[in-house]
């Protein structure tokens, strides 16, 4: 029973070729990224491998169907986060982005699901969307927010940058106060202040 929820979990095998074609090993047939983006979509749980050597280059694809959709106009990652990203790579808190940004975005997706499920419960369907995108843009200034309170020498601050922190924020640690514990208080703070927000009801 166990090796065939196994196998019933195992992801589908995509295969890369030196044409750059991509192969569903699965269905037996060729797919496009679009395809792959809506296997995503759908839950569906797949690794890419270069057919000549065998790499795994799941990550690569990935991140090629992100570039593919910000190309389309679906811009989900702001210019100001893009740069933050960036300036992590080389940094010595790079190993903890990892961790933050997949904990965040998980929470995130939790609570998403909690909002679409009160708005189809009590409103039958109909989205508040003035509410949303109000919602939307507070989440944002907090995740943009942790990413400076997160950067090592975020307490010297820079040009426009505010002598205090907005309120609700947490102070930016100085460089060398960082560990472990602080982090995931940060963390914890940072995804209470996230549900007390999708927990505010929309105004009728």
């Amino acid at each position: 029973m166990a090796e065939k929820e196994e196998q019933k979990s195992a992801p589908i095998t995509i295969k890369k070729y030196a044409n750059r074609r991509l192969y569903n090993t699965a269905t037996s047939s060729y797919v496009t990224l679009d395809h792959l983006c809506q296997m995503v979509k759908d839950g569906l749980d797949f690794v890419v491998y270069d057919a000549k050597t065998g790499e795994d280059i799941t990550r690569s694809v990935l991140t090629q169907i992100i570039v593919e959709e910000e190309s389309k106009g679906q811009n989900l990652l702001p210019i100001s986060f893009l740069r933050q990203l960036i300036g992590f790579y080389g940094d010595n808190m790079q190993w903890m982005v990892p961790r933050y940004l997949e904990y965040s975005m998980q929470s995130f997706a939790r609570n998403q699901e909690q909002m679409r499920d009160y708005f189809q419960n009590t409103l039958g369907g109909m989205f508040p969307f003035g509410r949303l995108e109000e919602m939307g843009k507070q989440n944002l200034a907090m995740f943009e927010r942790a990413m400076r309170m997160f950067t090592p020498f975020g307490a010297e601050g820079g040009p426009g940058e505010h002598a205090h922190p907005p309120q609700g924020a947490q102070p930016a640690a100085k460089p060398g106060d960082h560990s472990l514990d602080d982090l995931q208080k940060r963390i914890d703070d940072l995804q209470k202040q996230i549900a007390n927000i999708t927990k505010t009801k929309p105004e009728k």
